[in-house]
C-alpha cells in the first residue's frame, strides 16, 4: 500500500471516520490536497473495501479500513518511542520522523521494535499505543480544567500538537510529574502548579483542557 493510501486512511480515522461519515471538504482540509484527488482516492479505497461512499455525504471506513488505520498507528507511536527514548528526540520533534517511518516498516520489523522497546503501551504524548491485533486499552485520564485547587495529580496525556508541545516544554512540563493544584484564577485565570521540589509553574485556563492527568491517592 502506498504512503498516500495509507495518510488518506490515518485522515479519515482522525476525523472519527470509524464511527460516522467523513465529507469530503474535511478530508481535503485535512490533506491539503483538492477536491478531485480526494473523489479519485476515495474511488480506489472503495474499490479495495477499505471505505464505504454515499452520495453527497461522504466516507467511511469498514472494518478493513479501520484495522488499517490501527496498525498505522501502531507504527507511528512505536516509532516515536524509539525515537524519544533512543535517539534524544523531544517531544515535539517525534511526528514528522515518525511519519515517513511508518510508511516502510514491515510487520517483522515493528514486531522486532516492539520487542526492543519494551512493549510500550504509551507513546511519549501518553497515548495508547495498539497491540499487534489492533486493540486499545480505554483512555479514562481527564483534563486538568476538571480539578479543584488542592488536588494532587500526575500528567499522563497531552495534546500532541507540535505548538503546544513546546509550550510545555518552555514549562519543563513532562508526562509523569506530579502536581498539587496551589490556586485557580477566576473567570477562566490559570492555574498554578507546584511540584514537591516547590517549583511553580502557572498554566493558562485553555492549556488546561488540553493536559490529561489522573489524580494522586
Amino acid at each position: 500500500m502506498t504512503p498516500n493510501k495509507e495518510n488518506f486512511i490515518k485522515a479519515i480515522y482522525e476525523l472519527n471516520g470509524a464511527n460516522q461519515i467523513v465529507p469530503n471538504k474535511d478530508l481535503a482540509q485535512m490533506l491539503n490536497v483538492s477536491a478531485a484527488s480526494v473523489t479519485d482516492m476515495n474511488a480506489r479505497l472503495v474499490k479495495e473495501f477499505i471505505i464505504t461512499y454515499t452520495p453527497y455525504r461522504g466516507v467511511k471506513l469498514t472494518e478493513k479500513g479501520i484495522n488499517i488505520a490501527h496498525q498505522l498507528i501502531r507504527r507511528h507511536r512505536l516509532w516515536e518511542v524509539f525515537l524519544s527514548e533512543k535517539l534524544g528526540y523531544e517531544w515535539n520533534e517525534i511526528h514528522e520522523d515518525a511519519d515517513l517511518l511508518e510508511h516502510i516498516s514491515s510487520d517483522k520489523l515493528i514486531e522486532r521494535l516492539d520487542a526492543f522497546l519494551g512493549h510500550p503501551t504509551v507513546d511519549p504524548h501518553g497515548d495508547i499505543i495498539p497491540n499487534q491485533h489492533g486493540e486499545s486499552a480505554k483512555m479514562n485520564h481527564k483534563p486538568l480544567v476538571e480539578f479543584k485547587k488542592e488536588d494532587r495529580v500526575v500528567i499522563k496525556q497531552v495534546d500532541d500538537q507540535n505548538d503546544f508541545l513546546k509550550y510545555l516544554i518552555d514549562k519543563k512540563i513532562s508526562l509523569g510529574d506530579q502536581y498539587q493544584i496551589i490556586d485557580i484564577d477566576p473567570y477562566d485565570g490559570p492555574y498554578t502548579l507546584e511540584n514537591d521540589q516547590q517549583h511553580r509553574v502557572v498554566i493558562s485556563y485553555k492549556a488546561a483542557f488540553r493536559i490529561f492527568v489522573a489524580l494522586v491517592e
